[in-house]
């Protein structure tokens, strides 16, 4: 079996996780293309005791690490001192950020994390506590949910208020989300795909989004239907059925990447 089609059903997971990990889609998929140009060069190859998935999230890492990106970030974090998603990377090292989104947002055990990061099992274990622990000292937020399943909203509503979060509303439809942020101004917004009345959720997160600037959360049964690589593509995305912990760690993403900032845009 060639080397892309070993790696092929795990690249749109890679390219999610160096989105959140980065906090942006160009520079996530620029260490993501830089991997596996090293693995196509014979730079770099895949661990033949691992599975090809962790493999290739370890070679990800030893292309992060050599690039000095972390300790560029943590230098450039000090001359923005305005800029809060700067700040929230000062305060969770790149470390523990990275063993956190690992374990919560991409599935893998304590156990496959230590190989990704070539550390002990221990170490994981604190990284994790010490991400989770920064991510919740964040300020709370207003939360929309944009679900037509009354129970996977009652699921969602539970969680965000769990983190100490407020929900501003519950929307079924696209033009309920619309009314939503007309009579109040969400933090975050966790949005599915396909609505009750047949509208979609991307047409209303389109409509917000030209309204405010507003870190979002899609939520989908499909999520290769939005990693294509062919169109923008969301930075944060939960596969149904969900865990509750991969709900915990989108959110504390994306708000930890999002400035804090008058959310509002101008007419």
């Amino acid at each position: 079996m060639s080397l892309l089609a070993r790696l092929a059903p795990h690249l749109p997971y890679i390219r999610r996780y160096a989105r959140a990990l980065t906090g942006d889609q160009t520079t996530g998929d620029h260490y993501v293309r830089v991997a596996l140009e090293a693995l196509a060069a014979g730079e770099r190859s895949l661990d033949a005791d691992l599975s090809p998935r962790v493999a290739l999230y370890r070679v990800f890492h030893a292309i992060w690490l050599s690039s000095g990106a972390q300790l560029e970030a943590r230098r450039e974090d000090g001359a923005l001192t305005g800029d809060d998603a700067a700040q929230r990377l000062l305060r969770i090292a790149p470390r523990s950020r990275q063993a956190f989104l690992l374990t919560a947002l991409e599935g893998f055990t304590p156990t496959e994390a230590a190989q990704i990061l070539d550390c002990d099992f221990g170490e994981v274990e604190r990284l994790i506590a010490d991400a989770q622990a920064e991510i919740d000292a964040e300020l709370a937020t207003q939360v929309l949910i944009i679900e037509d399943e009354p129970v996977i909203a009652a699921d969602i509503e539970a969680l965000v208020k769990e983190l100490g979060h407020d929900v501003i509303d519950i929307a079924a439809t696209r033009g309920e989300a619309v009314d939503a942020v007309a009579r109040a101004t969400p933090g975050l917004v966790l949005a599915d795909i396909q609505l009750a009345d047949g509208s979609s959720g991307i047409d209303a997160v389109k409509d917000i989004l030209g309204r405010m600037d507003v870190p979002v959360i899609f939520i989908t049964a499909f999520p290769e239907r939005l990693l294509t690589g062919e169109r923008p593509e969301p930075t944060f995305l939960i596969t149904k059925p969900f865990q509750p912990e991969t709900v915990k760690a989108a959110i504390g993403q994306a708000l930890f990447f999002h400035p804090r900032r008058s959310q509002t845009k101008a007419a």
